[in-house]
């Protein structure tokens, strides 16, 4: 079974795909963002547009995915932003077409509340404290200007299941996933400031300043 979990940027996806990962045995995260990264680099920097226009990398997540799919015996989970339906279809329909058992969920939550969670993770506070109270990395400004044209395209029937988060915290999400998906996670005997100090951790690790 593959797990795709769709959101906008800073909207909880890579969160909810560790915990998941976490709490259920034998599941792998496969991230088709380190493949999206690695061909960006690979061009000239006037040519480094949106990884996602690549044929080659829509192509190559199918064939990676397919591979893991095929060869690990337990649940692949994909934390991946996919928001144009000819895109969607080259990726998540194709695999479905391959025969695969794929579940999608999108994290949804107010604007609002999104820009309060780029805000917050990773180096967010320092660099807001260093820089000046305006200021952050330079990916969260550009996840903020996508923020709208996300909410308002993954809000539309062919990217369900939609999941609102607002008012839920990533380990009751990926619970909420596991329900929908027939899968049983390991319970969560985790304190609160034990699951804060590993989601800084996770933010931590997933900053890109390319």
């Amino acid at each position: 079974m593959l797990l795709w979990i769709n959101g906008p940027f800073g909207g909880g996806k890579t969160q909810t795909a560790h915990e998941i990962q976490r709490r259920l045995p034998g599941s792998v995260i496969c991230d088709p963002e380190h493949a999206g990264f690695g061909l960006r680099r690979m061009l000239p920097r006037e040519l480094r547009g949106d990884f996602q226009d690549l044929a080659s990398w829509r192509q190559g997540v199918v064939e990676v995915l397919d591979l893991a799919l095929t060869e690990h015996e337990g649940v692949v989970i994909v934390p991946m932003t996919v928001t144009d339906s000819g895109y969607f279809e080259e990726t998540v329909g194709r695999l479905r077409e391959l025969g695969h058992d794929v579940r999608h969920f999108t994290l949804l939550a107010q604007r609002e509340t999104v820009i309060k969670r780029l805000r917050e993770r990773g180096f967010g506070h320092l660099l807001q404290y260093v820089a000046g109270k305006n200021s952050g990395p330079g990916r969260e400004t550009w996840a903020v200007q996508q923020l709208d044209h996300c909410l308002e395209r993954l809000g539309e029937p062919e990217f369900a299941e939609h999941l609102w988060t607002d008012h839920s915290t990533v380990p009751k999400t990926a619970d909420r996933i596991a329900v929908l998906a027939g899968l049983t996670l390991r319970p969560n005997n985790e304190g609160a400031l034990r699951t804060r100090l590993r989601q800084v951790q996770v933010g931590i690790r997933h900053i890109r300043f390319d």
